[in-house]
C-alpha cells in the first residue's frame, strides 16, 4: 500500500511538468527525468525555498538504490544550479545504508513529510463563508499567484501553476469570497486514487475555513470519480509549529500513514 502512495505522487509531478509550455520550461529551468528508478524534478530558476518542485521521489523504492545513482542525482541538481532540494527516503527504501550514503555526501536530514490517507467515508461538513468551485480559465491566473506565493516558489512560477487545470489527470479548485479568489487546491486522480495538493489561502483571508472547505469539496469530487483512496501530505509535526494544515487534514477524516524522510543540502547562511 505505501508504495502505491508514492506512485500517485510521482505521477502527479510528471503531469505537472508535462503541462508546462516551452516558454515556462525555459523561464523556470524545468526538467523531469528518471535517474535509475527515481524521478528527479528540477525547477532550477525558482528560489531556494522551492523544494516542492525541486525534489526526488522513488529512490530505493522500486529497486535497490546504488551509490552511483545517489551521486548522479546530486550531480544533476548541482549542474542545474539548484541550491536546495529534497531527496525523499520512503520507510521501505532499500538498502538501509541509503540514509548514511546521503549523509556521507554532505546532505542533512530535514523535516520529514507525513503522508495521510482516507477511504470512501463522507467528509464532515464545514462552516465557512467562502464558496468553493472547480476553477475555470478565468480563475487560473489568481490560482497561480496565490499558490506560488504560499509555496515560496517565486512570482515567475505563477504561470506554471496556472497551467494545473490543463495538466492530464489534474483538476484545479478555488475558494471565492465577495467575488475574489482567496484560496486554491488541486486534485489529481489516477487508477482509483486521488492526490490532494496545492492547498493555499491568500494571507489576508486566512482563518475563514477556506482550506477545510477546499479539502471537503475535493474529497467529495474524488469519491464521485470513484476513488477508493484519497492521499495528501504535509510537514511532520514538530515542536513550535502550530500545525494548521496538519489539523485541517485530520479534521477531514485523514489518518496518518507514514513519515517520509527528506535529505537536503544544508541551508546557506
Amino acid at each position: 500500500m505505501t508504495i502505491e502512495l508514492e506512485a500517485i505522487e510521482r505521477a502527479e509531478i510528471e503531469a505537472l511538468h508535462a503541462a508546462a509550455t516551452g516558454e515556462i520550461r525555459s523561464e523556470l529551468g524545468l526538467a523531469c527525468e528518471a535517474i535509475g528508478t527515481a524521478l528527479v524534478s528540477i525547477a532550477a530558476k525558482v528560489p531556494a525555498s522551492g523544494i516542492v518542485v525541486n525534489r526526488t521521489i522513488g529512490l530505493g523504492v522500486e529497486d535497490v538504490a546504488r551509490p552511483e545513482t545517489v551521486d548522479a542525482i546530486i550531480e544533476r541538481y548541482r549542474a542545474a544550479g539548484v541550491q536546495r532540494y529534497f531527496i525523499h527516503v520512503h520507510p521501505e527504501s532499500r538498502p538501509p545504508a541509503l540514509r548514511q550514503w546521503l549523509l556521507d555526501r554532505a546532505l542533512e536530514k530535514a523535516r520529514g513529510w507525513m503522508k495521510f490517507t482516507r477511504g470512501r467515508e463522507a467528509p464532515p461538513r464545514v462552516d465557512s463563508p467562502v464558496t468553493v468551485c472547480r476553477a475555470g480559465p478565468e480563475h487560473m491566473p489568481a490560482f497561480g499567484r496565490i499558490a506560488a506565493a504560499a509555496f515560496d516558489l517565486g512570482d515567475a512560477s505563477a504561470n506554471w501553476l496556472a497551467c494545473l487545470d490543463r495538466a492530464e489527470g489534474w483538476r484545479a479548485y478555488v475558494s471565492v469570497a465577495d467575488g475574489e479568489v482567496v484560496g486554491t487546491g488541486g486534485l489529481f486522480v489516477r487508477d482509483g486514487t486521488g492526490w490532494l495538493d496545492f492547498g493555499s489561502t491568500a494571507p489576508q483571508h486566512r482563518g475563514k475555513g477556506s482550506q477545510s472547505a477546499l479539502l471537503r469539496h475535493r474529497i467529495i469530487d474524488a469519491l464521485d470519480l470513484g476513488c477508493r483512496l484519497v492521499v495528501t501530505a504535509t510537514g511532520e509535526a514538530v515542536e513550535g509549529d502550530p500545525q494548521h494544515s496538519y489539523s485541517n487534514i485530520q479534521r477531514m477524516g485523514f489518518r496518518e500513514a507514514y513519515i517520509r524522510e527528506n535529505y537536503a543540502p544544508p541551508r546557506r547562511a
